[in-house]
C-alpha cells in the first residue's frame, strides 16, 4: 500500500519526472558520466575477467604448461604480449575502480580493441586461427555488443573480422598455416557477425524492458510522491490507524486538527490511544460500523471536529482510514443556509411586527403625554414604550444578521489593528483598557469591519460588568500565538462577576439573556460572525479567576 511509506516522515517534495540523456549504456543512468548501473555491474565483471584471463595466460606460458599450444609458433611475442596485456589490465581496473567502473563510451571502446589487438597477437604467436585462442575474440565482439550499440557493434565485429583474415592470410604466407586457414578465417568472421547480431538484438531487447521498466518505476514514484504531497496539503485531515490503533500515516491538516506538533526530523508519532477522545470515537465505530460520523473536541482549547471512519479493505483487519474536519467550516455553510432562511422570515415578519408595534408605542406614548392620566396609567404606558423599543430592538438584531454581507477576509496585523481600534474606541467611551501583545508578530485572514463589530460588543459586555463589580469601566485585550496550535487569538478580559457555570452552555444561544433589558443576540451575532471567518469565539476563566471570552483565528494563511 503506498500510503505505508509515509510513515512517520515528512512527505517528499515532488520532482517532475524527466528522461535522463543515456548513451550506449542501458539502466539508471549516471548524470555525469552516462554510465548505467545495470552495465556498470556488467563492465566490472568483464574487467575482472580480462585481468584473469591474461593472468592466467601468463602463467602458464611462464610455466610451461600447454606449452605445445601457447606460444608454440612465437614464444616470444607471446610472452611479450601477455606480459604488457596483463599490466594493461591491471592498471585499466584501477582506473576503473577510482572512477567506480563509470568510463565514458569512448574509453570502453578503447578497452575493448586492447584485447581484441591483444588476442589476435596471442592467437598469432600459438599456432594462428587453427589453435583455440581465437575463440576468444567471441566474447569480446560479445561484451562490445552489450556495451555498445548501433553501427559500433557492426564495427567491431568487422574490425575483428579484418584483424583475423589479416592474421591467417600472414601465417599462410610465412608458411606456419596451410592455405585452409585463410578459409576457416571467413567462417570465423561470419560466425563472429553472426554473435555481434545476436547479442546486440539481445541486448536491445534487454536494454529496452529495462528502459521501460526504468521509466514506470520513476513514473510510479513520482505518482507515489505527488500523492503524498495531496495528502499533507489536503485542508481535510487524513490518519490511517492499524488494527493495534498505530497511526501509520497523518498529514499536516489533522497533526493540527487533534494538537499535534508539526511534522519534522524525529517527530515521533504516537499511538492513537494518546488521542483518547478520538481512540474512543474509533473503537465504537468498529464495534457499529454503521456510524458515520461524530463530533468532539480532540483537546480542550481546541476547535470541535467531525471525525468519520472507513475501512481501506474489505476485510475485517485492514487498516481504518480516519477524516478530520473543522467543523468551523461545515458550520459556516449550514449559517448560510441558516442566514438564507432567516433572511426571508424575518423579510415576511418584519413589515407585519414593526406595524402594529409602532401602533402600540404611539398609543403607549400619547398615553404617557396625557396631563389627564391618571399616575399609574402613565407608568403603565411607560412600561409598553420599553418593551416596544426590546421588540423593536431585536427585530433590528435579526434583520441585521440576515442581512449580513459574506466574509471579505484579508491579511490582518493585530497588532496594529488593535491598538488603532482602542484609540477609536476610547473616543466614544471613557474607558480603561489595557492592550497586552504576547508575541512579536499577530497576524490572521479575516474580515476587519466582522471583526470591529465582534470586538465592539464583548468590549461593551465586559466593560458593563466591570462598571458593575468594581465601579469603573475597565478591561484587558490580549492578543498572542498559541503556542500549541501556532494560531493567533485576542482575549477580553474584564474584572466582573463572570458568567456561572450553568450558564456557559446557553450563553451563545440566541435570545438567552440574564437581564431584562437585553436581546440575548449580541453574543449570539458575535460567535456567528466569527464561524463566518473560520475563527471561533469561547468563553473560560481565567488563572486569576476572571471572565475571559476568546477568539481564536484561523492560520494567517488560511484562504477562505
Amino acid at each position: 500500500m503506498p500510503a505505508r511509506l509515509g510513515v512517520a516522515r515528512n512527505f517528499a517534495p515532488v520532482e517532475q519526472a524527466s528522461g535522463i540523456a543515456t548513451n550506449n549504456f542501458t539502466g539508471t543512468t549516471d548524470r555525469s558520466t552516462g554510465t548505467s548501473s545495470s552495465d556498470a555491474s556488467l563492465l566490472k565483471v568483464y574487467v575482472y575477467y580480462r585481468t584473469l584471463l591474461s593472468s592466467i595466460l601468463l602463467l602458464m606460458f611462464n610455466a610451461d604448461v600447454a606449452d605445445n599450444v601457447l606460444g608454440s609458433s612465437n614464444p616470444v611475442l607471446f610472452s611479450y604480449t601477455a606480459f604488457t596485456y596483463t599490466a594493461t589490465n591491471l592498471l585499466v581496473l584501477l582506473l576503473l575502480w577510482k572512477s567506480r567502473f563509470a568510463p565514458r563510451t569512448e574509453q570502453v571502446i578503447t578497452i575493448l580493441l586492447i584485447d581484441i589487438v591483444a588476442v589476435v597477437l596471442l592467437t598469432h604467436a600459438s599456432n594462428g586461427m587453427e589453435g583455440s585462442l581465437g575463440y576468444l575474440l567471441l566474447i569480446c565482439v560479445a561484451a562490445g555488443s552489450i556495451f555498445l550499440r548501433g553501427i559500433a557493434t557492426t564495427a567491431l565485429a568487422g574490425l575483428t573480422t579484418i584483424l583475423v583474415l589479416s592474421e591467417s592470410v600472414y601465417s599462410s604466407y610465412l608458411g606456419s598455416a596451410s592455405e585452409r586457414a585463410v578459409f576457416s578465417a571467413g567462417i570465423f568472421g561470419l560466425l563472429l557477425f553472426a554473435t555481434a547480431f545476436g547479442f546486440g538484438s539481445l541486448s536491445e531487447r534487454i536494454r529496452r524492458s529495462t528502459m521501460e521498466a526504468l521509466s514506470q518505476a520513476e513514473h510510479a514514484a513520482y505518482l507515489q510522491r505527488l500523492s503524498q504531497l495531496i495528502i499533507e496539503r489536503m485542508r481535510t485531515g487524513i490518519i490511517v490507524a492499524d488494527k493495534n490503533h498505530h497511526i501509520i500515516l497523518i498529514n499536516r491538516a489533522a497533526r493540527s486538527l487533534v494538537g499535534l506538533p508539526p511534522s519534522g526530523h524525529g517527530t515521533v508519532v504516537p499511538r492513537l490511544d494518546a488521542l483518547q477522545s478520538l481512540d474512543q470515537q474509533l473503537s465504537a465505530w468498529r464495534k457499529n460500523p454503521h456510524t458515520r460520523s461524530s463530533f468532539l473536541k480532540a483537546r480542550p482549547d481546541g476547535p470541535e471536529i467531525r471525525v468519520s471512519f472507513a475501512q481501506l479493505e474489505a476485510h475485517a483487519e485492514s487498516d481504518t482510514l480516519i477524516f478530520v474536519e473543522d467543523n468551523r467550516l461545515l458550520s459556516q455553510e449550514a449559517q448560510q443556509l441558516k442566514l438564507a432562511s432567516l433572511g426571508r422570515l424575518t423579510a415576511s415578519i418584519a413589515h407585519e411586527v414593526r406595524n402594529p408595534l409602532g401602533a402600540i408605542s404611539h398609543a403607549a406614548q400619547l398615553l404617557f403625554e396625557s396631563t389627564e392620566a391618571p399616575a399609574e396609567d402613565r407608568r403603565l404606558g411607560e412600561i409598553i414604550q420599553n418593551h416596544s423599543r426590546r421588540v423593536n430592538h431585536i427585530i433590528e438584531n435579526v434583520l441585521q444578521l440576515s442581512r449580513r454581507k459574506t466574509a471579505a477576509a484579508e491579511s490582518v496585523d493585530l497588532i496594529e489593528w488593535l491598538a488603532s481600534f482602542v484609540k477609536e474606541y476610547q473616543q466614544t467611551k471613557r474607558a480603561e483598557i489595557t492592550l497586552t501583545i504576547a508575541a512579536s508578530e499577530v497576524k490572521t485572514r479575516i474580515d476587519p469591519s466582522q471583526l470591529h463589530q465582534v470586538l465592539s460588543n464583548l468590549c461593551d459586555n465586559g466593560l458593563r460588568y466591570s462598571l458593575e463589580k468594581t465601579g469603573r469601566e475597565s478591561l484587558t485585550l490580549l492578543a498572542g500565538i498559541d503556542l500549541k496550535t501556532d494560531l493567533p487569538y485576542i482575549e477580553v478580559i474584564d474584572e466582573g462577576v463572570g458568567i456561572p457555570e450553568e450558564n456557559i452552555q446557553q450563553v451563545f444561544e440566541p435570545f438567552f439573556t440574564t437581564e431584562s433589558t437585553g436581546s440575548g443576540l449580541g453574543l449570539y451575532i458575535s460567535r456567528e460572525l466569527c464561524e463566518a471567518n473560520q475563527a471561533t469565539l469561547d468563553y473560560k476563566r481565567t488563572s486569576e479567576g476572571k471572565s475571559c471570552f476568546r477568539i481564536n483565528f484561523a492560520h494567517p494563511e488560511k484562504v477562505f
